[in-house]
């Protein structure tokens, strides 16, 4: 049933939640894309097929209003209501995170509250990123935030959209926060992700995800505990196999996802504009589905109608349209 925008608790300081995280978290932990009607209006509909679609695909958590969810390009009530609308639909079944990135301090704190008012369990922050910042602000910011935060935190390496990545100093020193709780990277460098991991030994119950679905099966043999691959909006149960075959050592079965997992990232090249995130593939892919709509926040433009076909042919290879 949709839910109303009466439904939507009001943000508020809270003490911290009595439900947990597991930690470290492990698994398939897709970044949820933010289904729109038009640049301001949630599409509840295909919002809750979604949640339930991806969920069915067996994964172990979702991740909202991160990059693929195009959370900074979505105003406030469209974020909260999002928010609102997943975890009361989740309703624990599985961990919700919510990016609270912003460049205001202030905004990613009355996120976070509001997400954690909303039932979520962490909440996941990358770098501010308009003022120039090095090691010494970038420690400030977190340290202010996590000192605030109702939620546990995971930070989130992204340095491809905010220009900053975490150094291994401004990781150790973060790792001392004991409400920061780890970390996704999606840099695309798995010695990055090395340095990381070796720097992370200190914290067995740090979360280390790594963000590229291409990298993930290497990134599981040098530690990593999961994944967060926007490929799974589409293919939910193809990436929870990646991890999963990963995570076993079953190179024979590994081998096979693999396969298939190559025709999925031929979304990826499909993308507008130069080189930017395969979003509007994605959604593209979820409307021939008819999960939800494909319509996309600016600056983002829509998919192409001259790729239309080859999503709809990709599709097709994998087996999805047959089953929907």
């Amino acid at each position: 049933m949709a839910l109303s925008t009466m439904d939507i608790p009001e943000p508020a300081q809270t003490a911290r939640p009595s439900a947990s995280l597991p930690q470290p978290l492990r698994g398939m932990i897709p970044p949820m894309v933010s289904p729109l009607l038009d640049d301001d209006t949630l599409d509840v509909a295909g919002l809750e097929r979604l949640v339930e679609y991806i969920l069915a695909g067996g994964v172990h958590g979702l991740f909202v209003l991160g990059s693929t969810g195009e959370g900074p390009s979505l105003g406030s009530r469209v974020r909260r209501e999002l928010v609102a609308h997943v975890c009361r639909q989740v309703n624990g079944r599985v961990p919700v995170l919510v990016g609270i990135t912003d460049n205001s301090l202030a905004e990613s704190l009355a996120l976070a509250n509001f997400a954690a008012v909303a039932g979520a369990q962490a909440v996941v922050c990358t770098t501010p990123s308009y003022f120039p910042a090095g090691d010494a602000e970038l420690l400030h910011f977190f340290k202010s935030l996590n000192s605030r935060l109702p939620l546990p935190l995971l930070l989130y390496n992204m340095p491809a959209l905010t220009g900053i990545s975490f150094s291994m100093e401004l990781v150790r020193a973060l790792m001392a926060e004991e409400n920061v709780v780890g970390l996704k990277d999606s840099s695309g460098d798995l010695n990055y992700f090395q340095a990381v991991r070796e720097v992370a030994a200190d914290r067995p119950d740090w979360t280390l995800m790594v963000g590229p679905e291409r990298l993930l099966a290497d990134a599981v043999a040098l530690g990593a505990d999961g994944g967060v691959s926007g490929g799974a909006n589409v293919h939910p149960r193809l990436l929870v196999d990646l991890h999963e075959s990963a995570a076993a050592g079953d190179s024979e079965r590994l081998a096979g996802v693999k396969s298939r997992l190559a025709q999925l990232a031929k979304l990826y090249q499909l993308q507008p504009g130069d080189g930017g995130p395969p979003i509007a593939a994605l959604k593209f892919a979820l409307s021939c589905l008819k999960v939800c709509d494909d319509r996309v926040a600016p600056p983002l433009l829509p998919l192409d109608r001259s790729h239309r076909a080859a999503v709809e042919q990709i599709l097709d290879g994998l087996g999805l349209r047959n089953s929907n």
